[in-house]
């Protein structure tokens, strides 16, 4: 039997065609079809062994028949992989209190008295961040960024940047519990915080020495 016939026997059983198997080795359309043909009787030693990957079957069985034509597939399965998986992470379950109210104030503010609304599962990817907590979003006063509703998580040590999306915590009178601002940074310096609302469109304004706090949000989205 000629290495064309074997290469038919191998495509039959198989189900593939000669120009899909051609493809499947990284070669032109036609390659096997040349070879049927005669147009092509000694291809490479590099080309058989991509041609015999594909049929799965060995290089030495396609030009002479020996070996037996599947006894190749054990080789190819016993291949090394390229890459090892470790072991699964564990899946750390963890409890967030979310703070805030249903309702929020004028310009989105709440009370951030420590009174937690109720509890939900940390997302994974945030369980290691220490200190990390969640504040439920009340109104549409940062909308389109952040819906009425949504859950924003806080990461409280991650330095804040222009740009940053923040929780700020504002005391405005010393008895009583600081309110929270869901808003857009702008700066803080020994003068004054600046933050930016969205809707509407305004700049809010406080004295440094109201300032409780000014943590980044790290993540958000719908509450589950």
């Amino acid at each position: 039997m000629t290495l064309a016939g074997r290469i038919h026997i191998r495509l039959k059983k198989l189900k593939k065609t000669e120009r899909g198997a051609s493809l499947e080795a990284g070669l032109s359309d036609s390659f096997l079809r040349n070879i049927r043909e005669g147009k092509s009787v000694a291809p490479r030693t590099d080309t058989l062994e991509k041609i015999a990957r594909v049929l799965q079957t060995t290089s030495k069985w396609l030009i002479s028949g020996e070996g037996g034509e599947e006894n190749a597939l054990p080789d190819l399965a016993a291949e090394k992989p390229n890459a090892i998986i470790g072991s699964q992470l564990p899946l750390i379950k963890k409890s967030l209190s979310v703070y805030g109210q249903a309702v929020g104030g004028i310009d989105g503010e709440f009370p951030m008295n420590g009174n937690a609304l109720f509890n939900i599962l940390c997302p994974p990817q945030l369980s290691e961040v220490p200190e990390v907590y969640a504040v439920l979003v009340g109104g549409d006063s940062m909308s389109p960024r952040y819906q009425d509703g949504e859950i924003a998580f806080v990461d409280p040590t991650r330095q804040v940047k222009k740009g940053d999306y923040v929780v700020a915590q504002i005391r405005v009178n010393e008895n009583q519990s600081p309110y929270a601002y869901i808003k857009r940074f702008i700066r803080h310096n020994t003068c004054e915080l600046v933050l930016e609302q969205l809707n509407p469109e305004k700049q809010l304004f406080f004295p440094h020495e109201q300032v409780v706090s000014v943590h980044f949000i790290i993540l958000a989205g719908a509450a589950q």
